[in-house]
């Protein structure tokens, strides 16, 4: 069964871009590209998957605004 997780996507300081995904609290990885970084976090959802057998997700993405203040 294939299941879609919702990843927030920023870049640091130094360069390397940085992943979270939502529904997994505390699953996060980075890679220098972007490409480097989508393949390390599907590597982190099926390592913290494997971890949380009964996970159930029941949250809708709703979106995500930069504001400056």
């Amino acid at each position: 069964m294939v299941k879609k997780y919702t990843v927030v996507i920023e870049k640091d300081e130094d360069g390397w871009y940085v992943s979270e995904v939502v529904e997994l609290s505390g699953c996060h990885t980075q890679g220098k590209t972007i490409d480097q970084l989508i393949e390390r976090t599907k590597e982190a959802i099926k390592a913290y998957v494997g971890k949380e057998e009964d996970l159930e997700i029941n949250t809708q993405f709703i979106g995500i605004q930069q504001i400056e203040v």
